[in-house]
């Protein structure tokens, strides 16, 4: 097995056990964690195909600002209390099975299907046409770069600075008086 093979299988197997972890930990900061950790293994997993761009998207905006809004948004409930509404009745686990066996049996078809289309598609014929497709338009990543930061640079601030008020919005609010976190 070559070294790009053994890294991708590597950083694949890290991606899905963090993924995993997500839904099996208990403890939301410790689910909220392991979600960084899946979509910094997809960055990497998206370095190793060379896509070096969508790596940085990945990284910065879902790693960083999405996490940020998902541990904000943990900081306004009260999960002390939040425990209580997961009951162990048998209607509750019979409807996490069915959902747990649909979700299965459509990951299961999605692949078998993918693996069907996979077969049928040539080597040569997907690399002849991500061939034509760079030759045509080489400057994508550097025209979404002059949009982004030169055109609209008024909107990219804003948003900036709406994130940051949501930040210290969100602190305030669970620190005040009758919030999850405030101080006795």
């Amino acid at each position: 097995m070559s070294s790009d093979a053994f890294l991708f299988w590597f950083l694949a197997l890290v991606t899905v056990v963090s993924g995993l972890s997500v839904v099996l930990m208990t403890n939301p900061i410790y689910s909220a964690l392991s979600l960084a950790m899946t979509m910094i293994g997809v960055s990497a997993l998206f370095v190793t195909l060379n896509a070096y761009f969508l790596a940085g998207v990945q990284l910065i905006v879902y790693a960083g600002a999405v996490m940020v809004l998902f541990v904000m948004v943990l900081m306004l409930f009260d999960l002390k209390h939040e425990l209580q509404a997961f009951t162990r009745g048998r209607i509750t686990g019979a409807i996490k099975i069915a959902s747990v066996g649909i979700l299965s049996g459509l990951i299961v078809g999605a692949v078998t299907m993918g693996l069907k289309t996979a077969t049928t598609l040539t080597e040569s014929a997907s690399a002849a046409n991500a061939a034509v497709a760079l030759k045509t338009n080489p400057d994508t990543t550097r025209a979404l770069a002059e949009n982004l930061f030169i055109k609209n640079i008024f909107g990219f601030e804003a948003l900036g600075v709406l994130l940051l008020v949501i930040a210290v919005g969100t602190v305030a609010l669970s620190r005040s008086k009758g919030g999850s976190h405030a101080r006795d």
